[in-house]
């Protein structure tokens, strides 16, 4: 596992930080921690799971976008 630093979090695309999330909830559910490290695994795995959310919100912003008639588009533009 890295332990990748809140800033480092927000930089990764939507794949990286998925993977990580998975990995993370992989040691959270296989491994007998410290309540310590279960709590630090914990607080990486929101950032993670937030950064996967913000990413698929734009992603589906952009769909959207890019699906809407033309009509609807220029009405929302005014």
């Amino acid at each position: 596992m890295t332990n990748k630093r809140p800033e480092e979090i927000e930089k990764m695309d939507f794949e990286t930080a998925f993977t990580a999330l998975q990995e993370n909830v992989t040691q959270l559910e296989g491994e007998e921690l410290s309540l310590e490290k279960a709590l630090t695994l914990f607080e990486r795995g929101q950032a993670l799971a937030k950064r996967c959310a913000v990413l698929l919100d734009e992603a589906e912003l952009k769909v959207r976008t890019l699906t809407m008639p033309a009509s609807t588009a220029a009405e929302e533009e005014d």
